[in-house]
């Protein structure tokens, strides 16, 4: 057999040595099938490729006790960082603590935890909750005048942001100029379509008709727009959602979705990685790193239309 020269194996040696993983970070993501958080992981991987970081992504499939055991397991596995969105952001202290007593950074990201002062090597990627539902209810109160019945589709109770933006939806209609405005109906549809689209018919079989149907997100928005549409009501009700997905974004285009807010997951997903990233390499990360909600309606839509 021809020995290998000197040169081959220096070259070969070399292509097995080149481009080192930057780091490797374990992501712990409350659901895969949810439309905006989609978009977040899209740019988290991809941002993750761009600096080399080598990125293991679980689906915690809404399970607290699957999320945990994910972190248990990328602690046992040695990863430079670990990337949770949370399935209860209740859940956070101890994802905190086991985090902190292994001495590996985390990353929350989207959605804020619930611990209240975070430790040295754990940051939060997220945008500011008592910014979304205040913007979005003071335009449907721009909208109705300041005057109507509202329905209101709540996200997973057990979700930070789901609470602080009916939160938010409650403080606006408190404001001189929106008093005139009542909340008639209030309940979770879990973030989903097809579960708002039957509580919205079940609102509409019982008598219920609202001026307005002001969602926690989008996909619930969009539920209620099919709703609305199969009772031939969607010309007489105002539809809010949140986050400008796509779909969302689609629906506003076509008429039928009167206003939302970007959420900005490419900046998120983005955000997380490179957070993540800096923590592992001891640079001064601060604690909260905020990306802004922007108003979307159809005036300025064009210019959101492909940002995520």
């Amino acid at each position: 057999m021809k020995p290998i020269s000197l040169a081959l194996l220096a070259a070969i040696l070399m292509s097995l040595s080149a481009a080192p993983q930057a780091a490797t970070v374990g992501v712990s993501w409350a659901l895969f099938d949810d439309n905006f958080l989609t978009a977040v992981r899209a740019n988290m991987k991809e941002r993750a490729a761009q600096l080399n970081v080598a990125a293991q992504f679980e689906d915690a499939e809404n399970d607290i006790g699957r999320q945990l055991n994910q972190i248990q397991n990328f602690i046992a596995q040695h990863v430079d960082a670990i990337v949770v969105v949370a399935v209860d952001t209740d859940a956070t202290p101890r994802m905190t603590h086991l985090a902190a007593a292994a001495g590996i950074p985390l990353v929350y990201v989207n959605r804020m935890p619930a611990d209240k002062q975070l430790p040295p090597g754990v940051a939060f990627v997220g945008s500011d909750e008592t910014q979304s539902g205040t913007l979005e209810m003071a335009e449907v109160c721009r909208l109705l005048g300041g005057r109507g019945d509202i329905v209101v589709l709540m996200g997973e109770l057990s979700n930070q942001a789901a609470r602080r933006r009916t939160r938010d939806i409650e403080d606006v209609i408190a404001r001189p100029a929106c008093r005139g405005i009542r909340i008639v109906d209030r309940q979770a549809a879990n973030w989903k379509r097809t579960e708002a689209a039957d509580l919205v018919t079940n609102w509409l079989s019982g008598g219920l008709r609202p001026a307005a149907v002001v969602a926690n997100n989008d996909e619930m928005a969009i539920g209620a727009i099919q709703a609305l549409k199969q009772a031939h009501l969607l010309s007489s009700t105002i539809v809010a959602g949140i986050d400008a997905t796509p779909d969302g974004l689609a629906e506003m285009k076509a008429g039928e979705l009167r206003v939302t807010v970007f959420q900005n997951a490419p900046a998120l997903g983005r955000g997380a990685i490179e957070t993540a990233l800096k923590l592992a390499r001891h640079e001064p990360v601060p604690p909260f790193v905020w990306v802004p909600f922007e108003l979307v309606t159809p005036d300025n839509l064009a210019s959101y239309l492909g940002r995520h």
